[in-house]
């Protein structure tokens, strides 16, 4: 990305007009990262980095077969090993036997079927990581093959998977009449593949024994209170002899969010007494993790004259793979946004989420709503081909605002500037073309060493509109406790929130800055001894979890001005926090806030509950978002139509943000939103063949890199300002990740005229013309 497009941000518009210079602190200050310098020295103490005194090390068996009949299981073999000191399987496991956030139908080991490729048979602690994997792979499995539900499609009629069936939820989404018709019909059939988290670090944890018989574990864990719970009810222990103690996270969009590796250290630290580590591989990681849903999905869209909408009918069907993980949350969210950011007055949708004998899927960014945004995207440019209307034109004479009502039957309470959004990107101006000589040759799809010519490049322009829900849905009950102390002129934050990467401990410092005038803030490190703060999805530690220390930072504020107030006769609302100083609306009081602290130690705790939501009923209606965030994106692709190669030349993003909070972390979220959406767009897919997957490894799965990233170019922010929402501020890293695929798919389109409706885009979805000689 461009060097410029990387720090800056552009003003933002809203009612306090344009931004003005940044502060050096507090809310609105560019505040780095406390954790920054060590993760770019390479210092940063990462999940596999832990050890302890009489370290044992783990190894994990895993199915080579995504289908299959357990006959027998032998560790004899494995056990007798020298070295080795522990061997667990089913039999072994002392409570729970499956768990699952959401749908308690996940085994920790196999028992008597394997469901998909990977899924964990045994699990070995030895002296020595080779002895560990040595040990593993001598483990002999009897299997007895079974024929593999690959095709979700298949599902509705094989036979049961799982004793809860193939069925996971059915949403049937019912809204106006269902005789209404438009003068122009356009259909399509879209699939969307299946993108990996692909974390950073290595998945890495450590299991430590208590005295008590309970267990310490040390992962990097983004929900570590359910984490917690879940162990412990496969330990068949209670929640307060297992403790999490979050470390070493080095960032997460879903990918740490499986407990599946931290049961089994658990029980072979409970099994020999002695602390065990497990540092997974690259492909352990592939086959057990959960990965975003591959979507099926039919449309018909319905438009007047005009192109104005009358009616959208679609089939959504994800595919959960083997087990529910967080499936019935996306299809809520595939199936509410189906219809995209625009005023749908009738829409019939029927949406499934099915297993079947594929990888696990669960949460990543936009889960749901992205693969949708894809194909009604495709859509609206499908309508504006027919029409002959220009493709921006028509999503503006459709586009959502403040007051509409969502297919869902809610109405929009929040900021939801859509048009405005679209019209800046819109107006952007284009990039220049490049210049055909070969000086020039690196601007070509194929790269410096590619096969492309330059006579064969097309240029397109595609735009897209997406949205997210913020928080959770459907009545989850959000909240997160927190707590702010002050002693010797330094402030304390105590939150259970996870620093994923999106910002929160950065906030939390920026906050009581803010609230309190001191400029030494440090956050503590997560455990389970804190009170809980959720999980890190959605944005919604920047609302929960920021509110609940901001109202603690409050409380705090109030005991600390108090006593000042009564001395001089007057309320805590007359006197303000600046710069460090307290000074009354009259000048009569001033002094310093490390005056007004010295010899006192203060402290409070909150909570912060944003208001309920409810489930979808059985038409698919129901207030099921607490909040919304939208995003424009255009974008620019020069496509070999020869080859099929596609270069994403640059993504215009505008978003609305509610509140810009930290500038420069702000652009980072979105150019990394982008960026993913851009892998999800063109290189990543986790490729299967009957259920066994094809190259688990980072060369056989293509993320995009530095040298594959566009310029990214924020062109505006709306900072309108959310009004339930603490600080106003919206989730940030999402919504590009859902928009900006379905803008490169509507580029290629525009390129190349050829249709698009799969994701990532094939090489010979993009070729239109033979090649030359």
């Amino acid at each position: 990305m461009s060097n410029d497009a990387a720090t800056a941000i552009p003003a933002v518009d809203g009612p306090q007009g344009p931004q003005q210079e940044l502060p050096d602190h507090g809310l609105g200050a560019s505040l780095p990262s406390a954790e920054a310098r060590a993760k770019t020295e390479g210092t940063f103490p990462y999940a596999a980095d832990l050890w302890a005194e009489g370290l044992l090390w783990a190894a994990v068996l895993r199915s080579p077969h995504a289908h299959a009949r357990v006959v027998s299981i032998d560790t004899a073999a494995a056990a007798g090993m020298p070295g080795v000191r522990a061997v667990v399987t089913h039999a072994d496991v002392p409570g729970a036997a499956t768990y699952g956030r959401t749908v308690a139908d996940r085994p920790v080991f196999a028992s008597d079927l394997v469901r998909h490729h990977g899924e964990a048979i045994a699990a070995v602690a030895a002296d020595h990581p080779d002895t560990a994997r040595l040990a593993a792979a001598a483990i002999a499995v009897e299997y007895e093959l079974l024929d593999p539900v690959t095709d979700p499609e298949q599902a509705f009629a094989a036979a049961p998977l799982h004793p809860d069936g193939n069925l996971i939820r059915h949403i049937p989404l019912r809204y106006g009449d269902p005789e209404a018709a438009g003068e122009v019909v356009v259909e399509g059939l879209y699939r969307i593949g299946r993108q990996d988290p692909a974390p950073i670090g290595a998945e890495a944890g450590l299991a430590v024994p208590r005295p008590d018989g309970g267990v310490d574990l040390y992962t990097a864990s983004t929900d570590p209170h359910t984490d917690r719970d879940l162990a412990a009810a496969c330990f068949g222990l209670g929640p307060e002899q297992v403790k999490v103690v979050v470390t070493g996270v080095p960032g997460a969009t879903g990918d740490r969010e499986d407990p599946g590796f931290q049961i089994p250290l658990g029980l072979l630290a409970l099994r020999t007494g002695c602390p065990v580590k497990l540092a997974a591989t690259r492909e352990e990681s592939f086959l057990g993790h959960p990965h975003r849903h591959p979507t099926l999905l039919r449309y018909r869209h319905h438009a007047d004259a005009e192109g104005r909408l009358v009616k959208v009918e679609a089939q959504i069907l994800l595919d959960a793979g083997a087990y529910a993980e967080a499936s019935s949350e996306s299809l809520a969210a595939a199936v509410a946004f189906a219809c995209g950011p625009y005023v749908v007055p009738h829409a019939f949708v029927e949406g499934w989420a099915v297993r079947t004998n594929n990888p696990p899927s669960g949460h990543m960014r936009g889960e749901g709503a992205m693969q949708v945004c894809a194909a009604y995207e495709a859509q609206m440019d499908k309508l504006a081909a027919r029409l002959g209307v220009d493709p921006a034109e028509l999503r503006l004479r459709n586009a959502l605002a403040t007051g509409d009502i969502l297919t869902t039957g809610q109405t929009v309470t929040c900021p939801a500037p859509v048009a405005e959004l679209l019209q800046a990107v819109r107006d952007f101006p284009l990039p220049d073309l490049p210049a055909d000589t070969p000086e020039d040759d690196w601007l070509l799809p194929g790269g410096p060493e590619g096969a492309g010519e330059p006579g064969a490049v097309r240029r397109g322009v595609g735009y897209a509109l997406g949205m997210v829900h913020m928080l959770g849905a459907e009545g989850t009950d959000e909240v997160s406790t927190a707590t702010v102390k002050v002693h010797d002129g330094v402030a304390t934050v105590i939150c259970a929130a996870v620093e994923t990467g999106q910002g929160f401990s950065t906030l939390a410092r920026q906050i009581v800055q803010d609230t309190l005038g001191i400029d030494e803030v440090h956050v503590a490190s997560v455990d389970t001894d804190q009170p809980p703060a959720g999980p890190a999805t959605h944005g919604r530690h920047t609302w929960v979890s920021g509110g609940a220390v901001e109202r603690a930072a409050k409380m705090v504020r109030t005991q600390l001005l108090q006593p000042l107030a009564h001395k001089f006769g007057m309320s805590t609302e007359l006197l303000q926090i600046t710069d460090g100083k307290i000074t009354s609306y009259d000048g009569v009081l001033s002094t310093t806030v490390m005056e007004a602290l010295e010899g006192k130690e203060l402290w409070a705790t909150a909570q912060c509950r944003p208001h309920p939501t409810e489930p979808l009923d059985d038409n698919g209606q129901g207030d099921a978002f607490v909040g919304l965030a939208f995003c424009a994106i255009r974008a620019v692709v020069d496509v070999d139509v020869e080859i099929g190669s596609v270069r994403v030349v640059e993504m215009a993003v505008a978003q609305d943000v509610g509140r810009v909070l930290n500038p420069a972390q702000l652009a980072t979220r979105i150019e990394a939103g982008v960026t993913q959406g851009v892998g999800a767009a063109l290189t990543e897919n986790l490729r299967t063949a009957r259920g066994l997957v094809r190259h688990p490894d980072l060369t056989g799965y293509a993320l995009p890199t530095s040298l594959d990233a566009p310029d990214i170019r924020i062109v505006k922010l709306v900072e309108e300002r959310d009004v339930v929402a603490p600080f106003g501020a919206k989730a940030a890293s999402a919504v590009p990740v859902v928009t900006s695929p379905a803008a490169v798919a509507a580029a290629v389109r525009s390129a190349t005229g050829r249709p698009v409706n799969r994701l990532p885009i094939r090489p010979q979805a993009a070729v239109t013309t033979p090649p030359q000689g």
